[in-house]
């Protein structure tokens, strides 16, 4: 029933796929739902949470009205993973691309999808995207063309948490004085749909056992989307991370997976029991159902990284013609343990590119090292980067730097390194500050990012952080333990390190990225735990704005860029 409702919505906005160019509506809006089986608003689009997939094939451009249809807040919507090559202003990243979209006005995002690949769509203005504004971008091969793996079937699986706190409340927790935390999510969600007072495997220790058994008919809103399969037959599975704060580990009962994909690029396969996703990575996954076909199996997300009390999410893989609601004989897989850091480190450095995936050149024009700590700034806990903590300008910066804005936002360089002396090891000092200045790159030169992790003012803590470059996918080409040094670049992959959008620096340690900035624009580089880019865990970049053609003024019509444009218009 539930399937049914939703291909027939999809019809609604299905596009000609025989056009290359492809149009959606969408309408941002609250709607009442209880995706865990809780009731709350919940942000939706076309008044479906998660929001419609959306749908093309490489090379086509998409052509998407977003409508804001909420009484008092503005929107942008992100297109996670898609690299916006000379359309900076699509981006929808809110005060770095453009200016939210106000209540009840359109904005249209006009862009080309120029590889293949899972992608997501997702909120970008605030904490929205907790509040459940996201939804799956699936770019299809070129027709002709054909993917460097066999398939016969495809499930898309979107892995996200959720509160019972609004997104209002908790930014406003955030920015208080003292801090307040904000805690772990009350459940996970599997495409959107979790349960929070009952279990689908009661009794078991590895699921909530003390909560009463589910007992569902198939259409609650919080009823799991269960995933029907033949005997024999390799799926792939399409599997991405929109959480706010966790991170979060995939099994699927009696079955190994083969990765394939990686944010959007081919990796070589190589096969796991179990799949590691930090918010906002995508990966796709083949499996093949060649276990007892009159029995049906478990599939778990749970929490790691982090410790939490939160259990994990179920759903069921139905090897049909068993009924849909025969539970699996064994119980519910037992996840990695929490603090398993290894076990993380060594699924990531698995991850390596496919053969003729094009490498990095060989060498660096500029490194950038960029460490990660949180402290206290005029008594508000924040995060930082090399001791400045991101405030967004009211003015976006694409038009600010595009238009020589200078009052817009700081025009000091930022710093390109931390002090030779500090020590990762101990708990930072107070002595960050807020800023909003930019990192200027010149074109189409090469650039090495170095994350580099410490520790907190929680002493002896020091959390992994996933962080996503706007505009560009990079190569990981390092990782490595304690405090990075420039003896570590002779350690550095160059024969088949992976492209990613998104990259994870653990705990004590450090990460290394390299990249072309051969895409002019403006892009932010951020933590994508929606919390920590709220307190200010993030950089921004600029790159070649003066070889772009004129802005498109639709998205800039606030802060001094407004005013700009008024001042033109009327000479």
């Amino acid at each position: 029933m539930v399937w049914i409702h939703c291909f027939m919505f999809l019809l609604a906005i299905k596009p000609l796929f025989g056009s290359r160019e492809r149009h959606y509506k969408l309408e941002v809006e609250y709607i009442f739902l209880a995706p865990d089986c809780v009731e709350r608003p919940v942000l939706a689009i076309n008044g479906q949470f998660p929001a419609p997939t959306i749908r093309a094939r490489t090379g086509d451009t998409m052509v998407i009205e977003v409508t804001n249809r909420l009484y008092t807040d503005g929107v942008t919507i992100h297109w996670h993973g898609i690299r916006q090559r000379g359309t900076p202003w699509a981006d929808g990243a809110s005060s770095i691309t453009q200016c939210p979209i106000q209540p009840g006005e359109t904005f249209v995002y006009r862009f080309k999808v120029d590889k293949p690949g899972t992608f997501v769509y997702q909120g970008h203005y605030g904490l929205q995207r907790t509040e459940g504004l996201y939804g799956f971008l699936i770019v299809d091969v070129a027709k002709g063309e054909k993917e460097p793996f066999h398939y016969d079937g495809e499930f898309n699986l979107l892995l996200s948490d959720w509160w019972h706190r609004s997104a209002h409340e908790q930014q406003i927790m955030l920015s208080a004085k003292p801090f307040r935390l904000v805690g772990e999510a009350q459940s996970l969600l599997i495409n959107g749909r979790g349960q929070y007072n009952c279990t689908l495997a009661p009794g078991y220790a590895t699921s909530n056992s003390s909560s009463p058994a589910c007992k569902f008919k198939g259409n609650e809103q919080c009823a799991p989307t269960i995933l029907n399969v033949l005997p024999n037959k390799t799926y792939r599975i399409r599997v991405a991370s929109t959480t706010g704060f966790a991170s979060e580990n995939l099994i699927i009962a009696n079955h190994t997976m083969t990765v394939v994909e990686a944010d959007g690029n081919y990796v070589e396969p190589f096969t796991v029991d179990n799949l590691d996703v930090h918010t906002g990575e995508s990966y796709s996954v083949l499996i093949t159902t060649n276990q007892n076909h009159n029995e049906n199996y478990w599939v778990s997300v749970g929490a790691i990284a982090r410790p939490s009390t939160v259990p994990p999410a179920l759903t069921i893989l139905n090897y049909l013609p068993n009924s849909a609601w025969k539970l699996p004989i064994s119980p519910p897989p037992r996840h990695p343990r929490w603090d398993d850091l290894e076990h993380n480190k060594n699924f990531t450095k698995s991850i390596l590119a496919l053969k003729g995936t094009p490498k990095p050149p060989r060498k660096a024009h500029r490194r950038i090292v960029l460490l990660i700590t949180d402290s206290f700034i005029d008594g508000y806990v924040k995060w930082s980067i090399n001791k400045v903590s991101l405030v967004l300008p009211s003015t976006p910066y694409l038009g600010a730097i595009k238009y020589g804005l200078k009052h817009a936002f700081d025009q000091r360089p930022p710093p390109e390194n931390f002090a030779s002396d500090y020590d990762i090891m101990k708990p930072p000092n107070k002595n960050a500050t807020f800023g909003n200045a930019v990192y200027v790159l010149d074109f189409n030169t090469t650039v090495d990012l170095i994350l580099q992790n410490a520790n907190t003012i929680d002493a002896n803590v020091s959390g992994s952080h996933p962080l996503q470059l706007h505009g560009h996918d990079f190569w990981v080409v390092g990782h490595g333990e304690g405090k990075f040094s420039k003896k570590d670049v002779k350690k550095f992959n160059l024969k088949n390190p992976p492209l990613r959008n998104t990259a994870m620096v653990f705990s004590y340690g450090w990460t290394a990225l390299r990249f072309v900035a051969d895409n002019p624009g403006v892009w932010l580089f951020h933590c994508h735990l929606a919390h920590q880019l709220i307190m200010g865990l993030g950089v921004v970049l600029s790159v070649g704005v003066d070889r772009l053609p004129e802005l498109p003024p639709e998205g800039l019509a606030c802060g001094l860029t407004a005013e700009f444009l008024m001042r033109r218009n009327h000479t």
